[in-house]
């Protein structure tokens, strides 16, 4: 949620002069939107010394490789799940593997944060061209 300068004044019971103060000094951080400033909920909780939380963003998805009989899915599984093991900037990541013997296809199910995933995706783009 975004705030105007007035609504910030309101909420610390301080002059609106006093807030506009505090975001021209940088001590309020705030953005311009058209002729007036903005303040987010986050740098407002910081300004006052709250604790601000990070938004956790995370994605899923499923890659569907097809024309995989059973040693192939053992590498490709192998492979993904050494890359999984590796450590990474304490983002999670989760995933599982469905092998369907019948139409020879590999699911892989993915679940982490958007960095993790996206190097994942491209390693196992690599790994089955």
């Amino acid at each position: 949620m975004l705030y105007s300068v007035e609504q910030v004044a309101d909420l610390l019971g301080l002059h609106v002069k006093t807030v506009r103060g505090y975001v021209h000094d940088g001590r309020l951080k705030a953005v311009k939107v058209g002729k007036q400033y903005r303040i987010s909920g986050d740098d407002l909780a910081a300004f006052t010394g709250q604790d601000v939380s990070r938004r956790h963003v995370e994605v899923s998805g499923i890659v569907q490789v097809d024309d995989v009989d059973f040693a192939e899915m053992g590498r490709i599984s192998a492979m993904v799940m050494a890359f999984v093991a590796t450590p990474y900037d304490d983002e999670r990541l989760r995933v599982e593997t469905i092998h369907d013997q019948d139409r020879a296809s590999l699911k892989i199910i993915v679940v982490g944060g958007l960095t993790r995933t996206a190097d994942l995706l491209k390693f196992i783009k690599t790994i089955t061209e």
